[in-house]
């Protein structure tokens, strides 16, 4: 016993619709070879053209038309590659009236006589109607708008009952965006057609031959006679083509009687579709579905138009965001905070509602998602493997994120620096929304007359189904700015890494510089010691300098650990910060008895941080002040307390600082203070390190001019 295939959506795949042996019964084909001699007829074709025919008879031998002997003339004449475009003509055999239709594919010349009832004048006046039309579409400022017009005038140039545009997703499923239909009719507009409506060798017909009639729906088809062995002939082209039986069970469940389909294809792609229906028969000619086909191809080239200036406006917006991303991240020492600054605008620039960033082992967020779910999701990540990573729906997620994302369920995932952990994530929200079917999409197994096959839905009633756990797909336009984003941020990176290496290479030439001095001055001390010099000035002396040498490598180590990752380390507790802050002053006019200090301080401000990291912040103004301020002039500090903030600033007379060495105001190792005479045992640190203190108790830190003054100031959160 042969064993059975199992009936899947393949079996109407496989369906070879191109060659169905058979066309529509109201017109007649005939086909030759690139010779011209016979091959193969229509059944219909002796009746329908009152011709005598027998195979291999020349087509000269053939008493047709005259016209119509000229039309393949002309035809053969613009034949490549086995191949040339369709030329019609009306033409007349006895008293029936034909459109009659030539064109070469595959070496084969195929003739088609179909019938036509209209008489000229009025198929005439169509086609200005179409013309009008044309011109009315190419007004439209919107697809929904073009769409919904294009179905009023295929309607009214056609005379059908219904026609509806469809739009196609990705998934291929369509939706109708827009319908003109009989007001009696249903209607189908905002519905869902499943992917399946339409197999894949449909689709194909569909691109390459953009019209297609059914003139009656219940036709008996008329078979194609011919040679036997030779290869069937391939219909793709033909406007006669009999129609696979799964698609007349299809349009007669829907209560059709006669359709046309006019494609919309968009580079190379099926866009969208013109679908006409008739209650009854009905047959158009062939110069006004001609029109309608125009029509669509008009249809297709503003509707490219249309989307080639969307996307242009979107890669111009992403273009921006990347040239402001590029500058902050070559000139900030922390990307994720830079990248942060820019969330607004990357989110539009992605279409997506939540950002992470994250690098050193450290994260920030923006949008509404909260921190622990956004460090699991990072965690989920792949440790190798590519640096673009693409989610539409939770299931797409690794199996032990997937209970905890909602309500998120698209991930564009960008790996910038794979050196340090370095990922942009953006994150769209879980779409829940109900798909309109027109009838449920599930075909249903049964005998027919071609074996065990699904068959077309019975009912098109309004289906609803409720979809979870999908975000919306991220197009082509927004994955094309998010790769170029991500080239960008991969330039940056490593320009960045060249720049740290080349700053660690000069962190240790200066490091062994700066230390030196103080080292050679402990050991000129300790000669002095030995042959009995002043303990009091030695002693002096040598604390000097070891301070010195602490502080310089406790800035070195400090950020060791920022650049690792590590943090700072801070132990917060409740602090009156007001008795800390007074000590350290008194500790800095007793090291410098020249410096005069104002200090403006409440009786008590008690907040939650760590003490000593703020009077390092305190410590680090000063001496940024001291040593670039001008001399002589007093230092200013002042704390106050507002809407449960710390308010803290360090003020000093001195010039503005350069506008172009504010970008670089908080980084490591600037030229400005790096061998700056007022400054010699310095390494350019000091607000950089009071930078990240600030920001690590949730604060910010943010310089202004307040002429004479230049000013620091600290805001951080009490609690």
């Amino acid at each position: 016993m042969q064993a059975i295939d199992p009936v899947t959506l393949d079996n109407c795949a496989d369906e070879p619709i191109h060659i169905p042996g058979s066309v529509q019964p109201h017109g007649a084909l005939l086909a030759f070879d690139a010779d011209g001699i016979l091959l193969g007829w229509s059944d219909n074709s002796p009746q329908l053209l009152n011709l005598k025919l027998v195979l291999n008879t020349p087509l000269a031998a053939l008493p047709l038309p005259a016209e119509v002997h000229q039309a393949v003339a002309e035809c053969l004449d613009g034949v490549e590659d086995g191949e040339a475009p369709a030329t019609a003509l009306e033409v007349s055999v006895g008293a029936v009236r034909f459109d009659c239709i030539v064109h070469v594919y595959h070496a084969r010349l195929i003739i088609e006589f179909e019938r036509r009832d209209t008489p000229s004048d009025t198929v005439a006046a169509f086609a200005l109607k179409a013309h009008a039309a044309i011109d009315r579409l190419k007004r439209q400022k919107s697809i929904d708008a073009l769409l919904q017009l294009a179905t009023d005038q295929v309607r009214a140039i056609t005379g059908f009952d219904r026609v509806m545009a469809y739009r196609f997703h990705l998934d291929d499923s369509g939706d109708v965006t827009a319908e003109s239909r009989r007001e009696d009719l249903e209607p189908y507009l905002g519905r869902r057609y499943p992917a399946s409506d339409i197999p894949a060798q449909a689709r194909r017909l569909y691109i390459i031959n953009t019209l297609r009639l059914i003139a009656d729906i219940n036709y008996t088809p008329s078979p194609l006679l011919g040679r036997p062995g030779d290869v069937p002939l391939d219909l793709s082209h033909s406007v006669l083509r009999s129609v696979s039986p799964i698609h007349i069970e299809y349009l007669q469940n829907m209560g059709v009687g006669a359709s046309m389909s006019v494609s919309i294809v968009v580079a190379g792609r099926l866009w969208g579709l013109l679908a006409c229906h008739h209650m009854s028969p009905l047959q158009v000619p062939y110069s006004v579905r001609m029109a309608a086909d125009v029509m669509a191809q008009v249809i297709a080239s503003l509707v490219q138009s249309m989307e080639a200036r969307a996307n242009a406006r979107l890669v111009e917006r992403s273009a921006e965001v990347r040239t402001r991303v590029m500058e902050t991240l070559l000139h900030h020492d922390e990307p994720a905070r830079a990248l942060l600054e820019h969330a607004p605008a990357l989110c539009e620039s992605l279409q997506a509602e939540a950002l992470i960033v994250t690098q050193y082992g450290k994260l920030v967020v923006h949008g509404d998602i909260s921190a622990d779910l956004a460090a699991h999701i990072v965690a989920s990540l792949p440790a190798e493997g590519h640096d673009l990573v693409e989610y539409t729906a939770v299931g797409d997620w690794p199996p032990q994120i997937r209970p905890l994302l909602a309500p998120w369920a698209g991930l564009l995932a960008l790996r910038f620096d794979p050196a340090t952990s370095g990922w942009l994530l953006a994150l769209r929200r879980e779409q829940i929304h109900t798909i309109c079917w027109a009838g449920r999409p599930e075909k249903v197994v049964r005998i027919g007359p071609l074996g065990p096959r699904l068959t077309p839905r019975g009912s098109f009633d309004e289906w609803r189904e409720m979809v979870r756990g999908r975000a919306v797909s991220w197009d082509a336009a927004e994955k094309l700015a998010a790769s170029q984003l991500l080239g960008e941020m991969h330039r940056a990176s490593v320009a960045k890494h060249v720049e740290t290496d080349r700053a660690r290479a000069q962190l240790l030439a200066m490091l062994g510089h700066d230390l030196r001095g103080p080292l050679h001055s402990i050991n000129m001390a300790a000669t002095v010691l030995q042959h009995g010099g002043a303990a009091s000035t030695m002693s002096s002396r040598i604390q000097a300098s070891s301070t010195r040498m602490e502080r310089l490598i406790s800035q070195v180590l400090d950020m060791s650990r920022i650049n690792g990752g590590l943090g700072l380390g801070l132990a917060r507790s409740q602090v009156d910060l007001v008795p800390l802050l007074q000590d350290l002053l008194d500790e800095v006019r007793t090291a410098y008895a020249e410096l005069r200090i104002d200090a403006s301080l409440p009786a008590a401000l008690v907040a939650e941080v760590d003490g000593d990291r703020m009077m390092q912040v305190v410590s680090n103004l000063v001496s940024n002040a001291r040593h670039h301020g001008t001399h002589g002039e007093t230092i200013e500090v002042l704390m106050t307390e507002r809407d449960d903030a710390v308010l803290l600033e360090v003020r000093n007379v001195a010039p503005a600082i350069p506008a172009e060495l504010l970008p670089t105001l908080y980084s490591p190792l600037k030229h400005a203070s790096v061998g700056n005479v007022r400054n010699r045992g310095g390494l350019g640190l000091g607000l950089h390190i009071a930078q990240q203190i600030v920001q690590q108790h949730g604060g910010d830190i943010v310089y202004r001019y307040d002429a004479p003054h230049v000013v620091f100031a600290v805001t951080l959160p009490r609690g």
